[in-house]
């Protein structure tokens, strides 16, 4: 499996110190140039790709290192936004949902994009993929709930700065947090942000339960939509905790 995504502008900018540009047209380029340097390798096909951002047009015997034994791999897209969700439907294998992702963003944004990537591609959802990191609150106490509880809350807050993932919260009414967090986010308050989250905000994008309770309502809200969920707790669970979770996603 290969996992790719786009990253956003400030990261590309700043952190990376890169050219930003197209995102969703240069992802969809880059994946059907690697698909065409793959059938070289695989099939022997003459390299001859010219795009938009990428020319692929020379592939010598010395840097060819024939067909993949296992054949090539999936490919898995991020996206948010309903542009690159389209792509994921119209080149990739499967989809990576991002963690700030409601259920009702989901069924109401996310999947009707992707299908009309499929269909631009003359594709249907079968042997399709959506991998789904659902956050997850739960712990054996009270006091761990409460920690769990503000971890999920910060790393929301973190997300809910991003103008690019706006539109969840837009679609939710939650629109009008989006410029104190933006605000207080350059200010480096990361830890004050947590608190302007409300409860329902966190409900909407969390599952929150005891231990053996995370399995069956993670299933609930989200089974009828992804194919493969991993677990996403931005704070410490420990080992035997994380075992009793698979354990009870196994058994769900």
């Amino acid at each position: 499996m290969l996992g790719l995504g786009s990253q956003i502008k400030p990261h590309i900018e700043k952190r990376y110190s890169m050219p930003w540009s197209h995102p969703a047209a240069r992802m969809r380029e880059f994946i059907v140039a690697m698909r065409a340097i793959w059938a070289a390798w695989h099939d022997g096909t003459k390299l001859a790709f010219r795009g938009d951002f990428y020319t692929h047009t020379l592939m010598t015997p010395f840097f060819n290192p024939g067909p993949n034994p296992h054949g090539n791999p999936k490919v898995f897209l991020a996206a948010v936004g309903e542009r690159m969700t389209e792509v994921a439907g119209e080149v990739a294998d499967g989809l990576l949902a991002h963690g700030f992702t409601t259920a009702r963003y989901m069924r109401d944004v996310t999947l009707p994009a992707l299908e009309r990537g499929l269909a631009k591609a003359g594709r249907t959802r079968e042997g399709f993929e959506i991998s789904y990191p659902a956050m997850m609150v739960t712990g054996a106490n009270d006091a761990e709930m409460q920690a769990a509880t503000q971890a999920v809350k910060a790393q929301l807050a973190f997300y809910a700065s991003t103008p690019a993932y706006r539109p969840v919260l837009d679609l939710h009414g939650w629109g009008d947090l989006f410029p104190e967090l933006n605000r207080r986010s350059k200010r480096g308050e990361w830890v004050e942000m947590a608190d302007l989250i409300p409860d329902d905000m966190l409900d909407a994008f969390a599952v929150t339960g005891e231990l053996e309770e995370i399995p069956a309502k993670v299933v609930e809200r989200y089974g009828d939509m992804v194919t493969r969920v991993s677990f996403y707790a931005p704070y410490r669970l420990e080992r035997d905790r994380i075992r009793q979770l698979l354990d009870g996603f196994r058994a769900a």
